[in-house]
């Protein structure tokens, strides 16, 4: 491909630069580009997502106009549950670490009446395997496969979030995989996307068949790559298309409106207050 920026939001050409090398699809560890990327350490002393300014957080200038501009708020992922979590919380939390010894990545969070296990991605197939298949836990379902971007959280910019359901006991979990995101991307400066500084995790589909589209919808929309997915394309965006849309570095572009005359431009374009 071309050293060339490419448009924003305009496909690139049929030599994309965020394509998976044929290979990719199959978890191989002797290739260290086909191993998971895991996030940086244990300890979360840091879990700090951002640091807003102002009564809006507004980023691109003087856009906060409510005269409560010297705000400065610090937006944090909440901390580490004490045991007891509550209800069958804890039956199901002894038995995962019964069942998968130190599968957790330092961090469980009760908030809301949901709990969330911070799972070390090496230990993240395992896991699921006997959630699905144990008899006192018996999550059937991954029900939703999505991920979140935190650029400013270094060494765990990239959020894997599993939702597993329980059918049996109507019991609902939630398991998230921080991971480091080596290649922040610059796809409105160098028009393409380095594949081999993407985040690796393992592909649950052999687990639970049903994600597959949503490890696909996950790959294209973050550029997160799950290491042995049957067939990890693109599912949203052209094939050619260069960069991953809903990661927080990705330009945000758009096409200029017009309205009864007015013309309304894409939202980096838009003017700041002063």
């Amino acid at each position: 491909m071309s050293d060339k920026p490419t448009p924003r939001g305009a496909a690139g050409g049929s030599d994309s630069g965020d394509r998976i090398p044929d290979g990719r699809n199959s978890l191989d560890p002797s290739h260290p580009d086909q191993v998971h990327t895991p996030a940086k350490g244990r300890e979360w002393t840091d879990r700090r997502i951002d640091t807003r300014t102002g009564m809006w957080g507004a980023t691109s200038g003087p856009g906060d106009t409510s005269g409560y501009g010297g705000i400065v708020r610090t937006v944090e992922i909440a901390g580490n549950s004490e045991r007891p979590y509550g209800g069958w919380f804890d039956e199901v939390a002894d038995r995962m670490a019964e069942l998968v010894p130190d599968f957790s990545d330092g961090l469980t969070v009760v908030d809301r009446g949901e709990i969330t296990f911070f799972v070390r991605p090496e230990k993240l197939l395992e896991l699921v395997k006997v959630l699905r298949d144990d008899e006192a836990l018996r999550f059937e379902s991954c029900s939703c496969l999505t991920c979140v971007h935190y650029p400013k959280m270094t060494g765990r910019e990239m959020h894997v979030v599993y939702d597993l359901l329980s059918m049996t006991h109507n019991r609902r979990i939630r398991l998230e995989v921080a991971l480091a995101d080596p290649g922040q991307e610059d796809v409105a400066r160098t028009g393409h996307s380095n594949v081999n500084l993407l985040p690796h995790v393992p592909s649950i589909v052999s687990v639970y068949p049903h994600v597959d589209f949503q490890e696909r919808e996950a790959w294209d929309m973050f550029g997160v790559i799950f290491d042995g997915h049957p067939a990890l394309t693109r599912i949203l965006m052209p094939d050619d298309w260069v960069g991953h849309p809903q990661r927080k570095d990705y330009p945000l572009g758009g096409i200029p409106i017009e309205y009864k005359g007015a013309v309304v431009p894409p939202p980096d374009q838009r003017r700041s207050y002063n």
